[in-house]
């Protein structure tokens, strides 16, 4: 069974990694994750200092080499973490945007499955901000597991 695996560094991304982990075990399955950099988002949340549990809750780019440096330390973090139960991983680093980078890979790679986390935001704020699980989920042409 080939699963492909978003991954952004969330708890939410984590726990949907970690439940794919157990299905890939239990049906000698391989794990390709997928992580998409934005370029054209930035966060201008003012000079506040963004403290260590914050980071990754907020998109903090200096600029696009820091973008890819941050998303590879998320696919490094997320294939370390395969390791660690087991399986061998790859991981793909793609620009632009979420949804449509990841249902896209998802339907050229002919994955049989994919897993994605989901915040649970308010309905206000899903309508502000949109959801990228929930646009995985309207666009996707293979089945989509939300962890949440």
């Amino acid at each position: 069974m080939e699963l492909l695996v978003a991954v952004d560094g969330s708890e939410e991304s984590n726990r949907a990694l970690s439940y794919a982990t157990n299905i890939a075990n239990a049906t000698d399955g391989s794990i390709t994750l997928i992580h998409a950099i934005e370029p054209d988002i930035y966060d201008t949340g003012g000079g506040e200092p963004v403290s260590e549990s914050d980071r990754r809750d907020r998109l903090i780019i200096d600029s696009f080499d820091a973008a890819e440096v941050e998303g590879q330390e998320i696919l490094d973090e997320a294939i370390e973490f395969a390791a660690e139960r087991g399986l061998t991983v790859s991981g793909e680093l793609r620009y632009g945007q979420p949804a449509r980078i990841i249902t896209d890979y998802a339907e050229e790679g002919a994955f049989e499955t994919l897993y994605v986390g989901h915040r649970g935001r308010s309905e206000r704020t899903i309508e502000f901000l949109g959801s990228v699980a929930r646009d995985v989920v309207e666009h996707a042409t293979v089945p989509v597991t939300v962890v949440r």
